[in-house]
Formats: structure tokens, sequence, C-alpha cells
């Protein structure tokens, strides 16, 4: 079967070079969408207007260990010179 999509042409190279990094062509991306779509009941990723990117999984990952640690007790308290120190490392 052929599926005709439409969309902008600046989107589709940038998609296809995009695909083409991962070794894969158009089709065989949008089979695995479709397949993963199918498996999963839904859209295989976030749809969010969320743009912040303090959000990221990394951070909230980061965030919940901290919170962790702080209802376990485990708190450390860095005085300023340590915060001055590791800021001008960087």
């Amino acid at each position: 079967m052929n599926i005709n999509t439409r969309m902008d042409e600046d989107l589709k190279k940038e998609a296809e070079s995009h695909f083409s990094e991962l070794g894969l062509n158009r089709t065989t991306a949008f089979n695995i969408f479709v397949r993963q779509s199918l498996r999963q009941g839904g859209i295989p990723f976030e749809i969010t207007t969320q743009t912040d990117p303090f959000y990221n999984p990394a951070n909230l990952k980061r965030l919940k260990q901290s919170i962790q640690q702080m209802e376990q007790g485990k708190i450390v308290t860095p005085a300023m010179n340590d915060l001055e120190h590791i800021a001008d490392s960087r």
C-alpha cells in the first residue's frame, strides 16, 4: 500500500537527512512510527507544548533523587566557599 503525505520541503529534507544518519529511509521510519503507535496504543512519544529545558529527563531524575535524599535526612549544606570553588572550576 502507498500512502501520500504533504510536508514542507525543508522539513522533508531535514527528516531524510536525520533518518539517513540513523541508517533509515523515510518509509522505514514511518513504518517504525506506526508499529510503535500500535504497540503502545497511542503516539509513541509525549506531545507537549512544554519547552522549558529545566524539565528535561536528566534534571527531573536529579530532582527526584534530591527530594528522596532530603526525605531520608541526607542533607548536605555546602559553605559559600565550596559553592564559589565549584562555580570557578566550570
